[in-house]
């Protein structure tokens, strides 16, 4: 059965009735069934309580025979009532067709054999992420790298760890001494004379790395949280920077090292000098050596032990503190946090965070595998899809060119076609709910990765990686300098400093075309808050639609040319971006064009 042809489900609105469901209610899913896979019966499948329980759906005479969407009237919709009895809820379909066998309609899509529950829809229970969150796109910030306000004056010492380097003049140092020494003197108020450059771009929530004191140009080591780092400007710097952020209707994130902090950070000081001070719990030191438990053994990085209460409340009062000027915090390293051998807290910690902070506060986990067991949990909002955006994207996508830094997975990015690009993003989403999936961030670089335009390779397949980053589910996070299509081909190399005065590395029909995309994604609902229903994926292309109440939207990703795509669509098509008004045929059937790499985006109409 080709992807159009097969009964659609998925969490968004159009399918389910409410997205953040109350113990005990009772949530309307529908199933669309296109008249081609022939549907006779759909049983609607739960686990309360870990048994399985089937429902009877019937057909849902209200939308069956409409256009929902836009397009689709004679699609049959089966209507069912799912009781919300755990705090996250299962379900899957069990769909009875004419000559086939019945099969499973799942979060990964049509199965036909038994299969474990982790593949099932969810709903959850937990308290909803922040309603604004749903809307967000993000742009990430290296403020060393940034800018540096026009009337700060030369710093008259730098500290010892420095090493000074000129913004338009030094290459970046990739790999070996110096890396994390290397200033280029990036500061807060050089970022708040910036935001005119975000706000055109489209962009709405600025994510800053780690801003605290630290010994590195990254300040991952922070020695202290108790204040801003001079070098960035202090306090003072950050509340300029936050006030002009809200008055624009813009919202700021930080970012906190919840796994470790530096060897310089008091709490770690006062602990290595005197064992019995109160914060050597907060640590993991051997009784007999001294020695001390760090980072992937980076002895700059002592690690933070969760099992201490001393910990929980220094921490908690640190992440409320800073919300005078921060909206949301990306957690760094979550997936480590409170996990150490047989010791493992990370559920519980995550979620006494999560309590510690008022319910408009955004919170991401950092985790750069699979971090589908850490989520669905009343803790992190969402991840950085590294795994079922990035990785996919990147394999897909590829250039020519070798490129060994691919997440610490030898050989290197490898090179896959789009069907395994398809079926890595389907592993994902079926394993997470949807609430988790749209507030989980697609990247498509970061200060820790190479350059997408490295990775690509050129400006067309970066396009198509932007076109993906913007419409698939998921919320976007731009980092800094990829709209101008800067290089680089690992996270230290990346780390360019912005080209607002080097005409020559800023490529303007990137920026464009950022500009364009990001602004797209603001003026359609469907982009937001619709649905994904795969249409057509081959080896070259992916084409999809994002739905919302009468009004869906076709992308069409292509990485390279090839055949023309036909596809029976009753619906007038309205290009949008990048594409022409297509008109169905006298069958019913659209042709998109074949050639590539190339990224189009339409808007239906209704019923030809």
């Amino acid at each position: 059965m080709r992807l159009h042809e097969q009964p659609h489900h998925d969490g968004s609105g159009l399918y389910v009735s409410d997205g953040a469901p109350s113990l005990g209610d009772l949530v309307t899913v529908w199933v669309r069934v296109p008249a081609a896979a022939g549907v006779t019966a759909v049983h609607l499948r739960s686990t309360p309580d870990g048994e399985p329980r089937f429902t009877a759906t019937a057909v849902d005479p209200d939308r069956t025979g409409a256009a929902v969407a836009g397009y689709g009237a004679g699609d049959v919709w089966w209507r069912g009532e799912l009781l919300v009895r755990n705090p996250v809820t299962n379900y899957r379909f069990l769909v009875e067709a004419d000559g086939v066998e019945p099969y499973w309609l799942t979060a990964g899509g049509i199965v036909e054999h038994e299969i474990p529950d982790d593949m099932d829809f969810r709903v959850v229970a937990y308290d909803a992420p922040p309603a604004w969150s749903a809307d967000a796109v993000i742009y990430q910030i290296f403020p060393d790298r940034f800018a540096r306000a026009a009337g700060a004056k030369p710093l008259a010492e730098l500290p010892s760890w420095a090493l000074p380097r000129e913004w338009d003049r030094d290459e970046v140092i990739g790999q070996g001494p110096g890396t994390s020494e290397q200033f280029f003197g990036g500061d807060l108020d050089g970022i708040t004379e910036r935001l005119d450059h975000l706000q055109a771009l489209g962009v709405n929530t600025v994510y800053l790395t780690p801003v605290f004191p630290a010994r590195s140009n990254h300040r991952y080591d922070a020695s202290t949280f108790d204040e801003v780092d001079p070098l960035l400007g202090g306090d003072a710097a950050l509340a300029r920077l936050a006030e002009a952020v809200h008055a624009r209707g813009m919202r700021l994130i930080g970012d906190i090292t919840s796994n470790h902090c530096g060897d310089a950070h008091e709490w770690f000081t006062r602990a290595v000098s005197d064992v019995h001070a109160p914060e050597r719990e907060m640590f993991y030191f051997d009784d007999t050596t001294g020695e001390y438990e760090s980072w992937c053994g980076v002895k700059s990085l002592p690690k933070l032990n969760w099992a201490s209460p001393l910990l929980r409340e220094r921490m908690g009062a640190v992440l409320r503190r800073w919300l005078v000027h921060f909206d949301g915090w990306r957690v760094d390293v979550a997936n480590m946090t409170g996990r150490r051998g047989a010791q493992d807290d990370t559920h519980e910690v995550a979620a006494l965070i999560r309590r510690g902070l008022p319910g408009e506060v955004m919170l991401v986990g950092e985790h750069m595998h699979d971090p589908t067991g850490d989520l669905d949990r009343d803790g992190w909002h969402g991840t950085m899809n590294y795994l079922g955006f990035t990785r996919p994207v990147w394999a897909w996508l590829r250039g020519d060119g070798h490129l060994d830094q691919f997440f610490g997975t030898p050989p290197g990015v490898p090179r896959r076609d789009g069907r395994a690009a398809y079926a890595t993003m389907r592993a994902f989403a079926s394993r997470v709910s949807w609430r988790t999936l749209t507030h989980s961030w697609n990247i498509l670089d970061s200060h820790d990765s190479a350059r997408v335009r490295t990775v690509t390779g050129d400006a067309g397949r970066h396009l198509v990686a932007l076109g993906l980053q913007v419409t698939l589910p998921g919320t976007p996070m731009v980092y800094a300098g990829s709209e101008f299509g800067l290089t680089g081909w690992n996270g230290e190399n990346a780390r360019t400093p912005m080209p607002w005065d080097r005409p020559a590395d800023r490529d303007e029909d990137m920026l464009a075309a950022y500009q364009r995309l990001l602004r797209l994604r603001a003026a359609e609902p469907a982009l937001r808050h619709g649905g994904l229903r795969w249409l057509h994926v081959t080896s070259d292309t992916m084409v999809y639609l994002r739905e919302v109440e009468q009004n869906a939207i076709l992308v069409a990703a292509r990485r390279a040319g090839g055949e023309a795509v036909r596809l029976p669509l009753d619906a007038r098509l309205t290009g949008v971006c990048n594409a022409t008004d297509l008109e169905p045929d006298d069958s019913g059937t659209v042709t998109l064009p074949g050639d590539g790499p190339s990224l189009r985006v339409w808007r239906l109409g209704p019923p030809r």
